[in-house]
């Protein structure tokens, strides 16, 4: 039995270091514009080409943590489509489930970096998807798909039912725009949704930035557990009974790709051996500290021995209950310094 199967796409990823470029912001810097001079030519101080995808992530990174782990994706077959299967071999990620299409091609995302936060330029191959049946697993995980994907849902949650298996939900940009009524029925079954603080608001078409007032909404669609993370900010989770908050763990930033796949693996990862809500998120944290520190989304996801080392060598990084007035973004909340990596 495996103990995760994800299912999303995977790409191959170019990441370009840009410093020659200007940031825009509305004064509360909560709208910006990475703006560059039309037709010329920027130099680039580094590029690096790896290997991503929102599902690789999730396969790979639970894996690391001591899970047997599967990915079903289908890229092209070609180069980049081969580099994708040898690097899941190389994790001794479960490639039953991974398809290499004949005459199709490999997603490709190019990412530009400027000053440790990234942009990303995202192209989807068109898909004839198909989901294969897949053997008993005790987490499913969807994640991003390109269009066409929505036909998966009834297959997945059929499978969810006949394996009595959890589902973790991170929908895509694609699975987003689809909207609420279209995602309604993977959210009503799902026991970990996890987004970010601009997906929350996209999906309910809102711009409040209350984060309990997010939590409350994404929960009201039927998931067990709301997962919200707000990048510097922290992350947060609703569970219908108590709100929860955890502080980032301040370490050096080298590239934000991956973070909030790194933090929702380690999440799932720690309530799949029966840890709560608040140790789940400490994982999560630790694990999205690690991957920040370094080019790309795979680099810094963390064995299980090096993060229950961090977690034992720092005692006092801690997650907590909230109550009383409503949390918003630009929160009193402030990272803590604890013990680099």
């Amino acid at each position: 039995m495996l103990d995760i199967i994800s299912i999303g796409d995977v790409t191959t990823d170019v990441f370009v270091q840009v410093d020659e470029l200007k940031l825009i912001c509305t004064h509360d810097k909560t709208d910006c514009l990475l703006c560059m001079h039309y037709a010329d030519k920027i130099a680039a101080r580094r590029v690096d080409k790896l290997i991503g995808g929102n599902s690789g992530n999730i396969a790979i990174g639970s894996r690391r943590l001591g899970l047997k782990s599967a990915l079903y994706a289908q890229v092209g077959n070609d180069a980049q489509g081969k580099l994708l299967l040898k690097s899941l071999k190389d994790d001794n990620v479960g490639t039953k489930y991974f398809m290499l299409a004949k005459g199709e091609l490999t997603n490709y995302s190019v990412i530009i970096n400027y000053h440790a936060e990234r942009t990303i330029l995202v192209h989807h191959e068109k898909r004839n998807y198909k989901l294969r049946p897949f053997e008993p697993c005790r987490w499913i995980y969807l994640t991003s798909l390109g269009e066409g994907s929505q036909k998966f849902f009834p297959l997945i949650l059929k499978n969810q039912r006949k394996y009595n298996a959890k589902l973790g939900f991170n929908p895509g940009t694609h699975q987003l725009k689809l909207g609420l009524k279209a995602l309604s029925g993977m959210l009503a079954h799902s026991d970990v949704t996890s987004l970010n603080v601009e997906e929350t608001q996209f999906l309910f078409k809102t711009k409040n930035r209350d984060l309990r007032f997010l939590l409350k909404k994404l929960y009201g669609t039927g998931t067990k557990i709301a997962l919200v993370t707000d990048g510097p900010s922290g992350s947060y989770a609703y569970d219908g009974k108590d709100f929860y908050y955890c502080p980032i763990y301040d370490v050096p930033i080298l590239e934000r790709t991956g973070c909030g796949d790194s933090y929702t693996v380690a999440f799932i990862v720690a309530l799949f051996y029966k840890k709560g809500i608040k140790e789940a998120m400490k994982w999560g944290t630790l694990n999205a500290a690690s991957v920040i520190q370094h080019i790309g989304p795979q680099a810094g996801l963390m064995k299980l021995y090096l993060l229950k080392k961090i977690l034992k060598s720092n005692p006092k990084f801690d997650a907590r209950t909230f109550k009383g007035p409503s949390v918003t973004r630009g929160t009193k909340y402030k990272p803590v310094k604890y013990e680099k990596f």
